[in-house]
């Protein structure tokens, strides 16, 4: 996962980036980066760390221009390194400059960039954001296409997720892999800058009030002159529309106070909760306690839809990131003591409900069970929010190998028991595509193995 951010024709376009990066801090904890530009090139400022550390106000006068591309990095494609860190830049020979942000994974990476070596394109990193970008400015420079038919190309040969914000010296343009797999949401400020970010939540903080979502192989070309909207994507395209939204996205990743795939996240994550409960007829809790914070509204709807008692009984330290993205299996098993810490005295003698949004590994899900467990607790139930995570994802989640994933390792009786769980739910498939408007238009490879995009590499 990642976030980006635009900001097109604004005079403190780097300070707006930084609030909306700041916003979307969630989906990446790695590295961030912006590149701005004055009209003549781009300044480029990219570091690990988060948004506040990179860019303190200092930095930020170092950083003039009316267009801005920011991004929040957790790694997928790339190991976690400044030269995968993005936006990247392409400067030329005859003038304009280029500077691109996107969000996703490129299926068939290894065979473009293949193809783009043998024809002299030089690569400093193994991000797919480099290869975004290098696909682009080769067409527009030695194949003398416009950008935006450019961008058809890319989208008729390059697959996967994407979500992207590309500028050039004077112009910005959005466009969105044709299954629209992960979240973009844009729009115009009331002082007439435009507005393009991961998450509707950023849109929020930079009071933009007109807004919409990319549509599915959407291509936005904004300048000073207006706002041009291309032909949904490629003509050889034949996919292109067919949206696949990743579902995981409103079980997980995105803030609950976002908006996008057409629905409100906090209120698909209280529908799963609710038909959760639903199926619990025959367990009678004291209390129902939410993993916090992604787990919170799941909780909620399982507490309502149970009329029973619910609390924070598990406080995170905010200052500790999502335990989920940290890069490596060390890092996220040191994580999960430092994170959360039980209410002193809630838990004795209570059957609890423990909600979570999912078992990826289920290394954070077995320390908070026997925490719980020491601080008294009678009963635990863990009831999951979404099915099985089975399969590997390859459109920007860090599942790479199946291995990895404990429902592969282990039975669900075998996964309760090496969690210390009194009882172990999932929300099966059938049941999670009755919390969406449309069902059809999500994808659930992670949980099924149905991929929408076949993978290439």
């Amino acid at each position: 996962m990642c976030g980006i951010i635009g900001i097109f024709d604004h005079e403190k376009a780097a300070e707006l980036a930084t609030l909306g990066m700041f916003a979307e801090q969630h989906r990446g904890q790695e590295s961030c980066g912006m590149a701005v530009t004055d009209g003549r090139g781009f300044i480029l400022r990219k570091n690990m760390g988060l948004v506040k550390q990179v860019f303190p106000p200092k930095a930020l006068k170092a950083l003039p221009g009316r267009i801005a591309i920011g991004h929040v990095r957790y790694p997928t494609k790339g190991s976690a390194t400044d030269y995968n860190s993005q936006p990247h830049i392409v400067a030329t020979l005859s003038g304009p400059g280029y500077a691109l942000a996107s969000n996703g994974d490129i299926v068939n990476y290894r065979a473009i960039r293949s193809e783009l070596e043998g024809l002299g394109v030089y690569f400093n990193s193994e991000n797919d954001g480099e290869l975004i970008l290098k696909y682009i400015v080769y067409a527009v420079e030695k194949e003398n296409l416009t950008i935006p038919n450019a961008i058809k190309k890319l989208m008729t040969n390059v697959k996967g997720a994407y979500s992207t914000v590309l500028a050039t010296n004077d112009t910005m343009y959005l466009f969105r892999d044709p299954h629209a797999i992960r979240p973009m949401a844009w729009g115009r400020r009331e002082d007439g800058a435009v507005v393009v970010a991961s998450e509707s939540c950023a849109l929020d903080i930079l009071s933009v009030m007109q807004r919409k979502e990319m549509k599915a192989g959407g291509i936005i070309k904004v300048t000073t002159d207006g706002i041009e909207e291309f032909d949904n994507c490629a003509e050889e395209y034949r996919e292109c529309g067919e949206a696949k939204h990743c579902v995981f996205e409103h079980i997980y990743f995105s803030r609950p106070d976002s908006h996008h795939f057409g629905e409100d996240v906090y209120s698909i994550r209280e529908k799963i909760g609710a038909i959760l409960a639903a199926h619990d007829d025959d367990l009678n809790p004291d209390c129902v306690v939410p993993v916090p914070d992604s787990a919170n509204f799941i909780a909620t709807g399982y507490a309502k839809a149970k009329k029973v008692e619910f609390s924070l009984g598990l406080i995170r330290n905010h200052y500790v990131g999502r335990t989920f993205i940290k890069p490596e299996q060390t890092i996220r098993d040191e994580s999960v003591s430092q994170k959360f810490n039980p209410l002193p005295n809630y838990f004795k003698g209570k059957i609890v409900v423990l909600v979570d949004d999912s078992i990826v590994r289920g290394t954070t899900l077995r320390k908070l069970v026997k925490m719980v467990r020491k601080a008294g607790a009678a009963e635990i139930h863990l009831r999951i929010g979404s099915p099985q995570v089975k399969y590997s994802c390859y459109y920007g989640i860090d599942t790479p190998n199946r291995e990895e994933l404990i429902a592969n390792a282990k039975t669900l009786e075998g996964i309760r028991e090496h969690i210390g769980a009194d009882s172990l739910k999932h929300l099966p498939i059938e049941h999670l595509e009755k919390c969406v408007k449309t069902p059809k238009e999500y994808c659930y490879a992670c949980f099924s193995g149905n991929y929408p995009i076949s993978l290439k590499d």
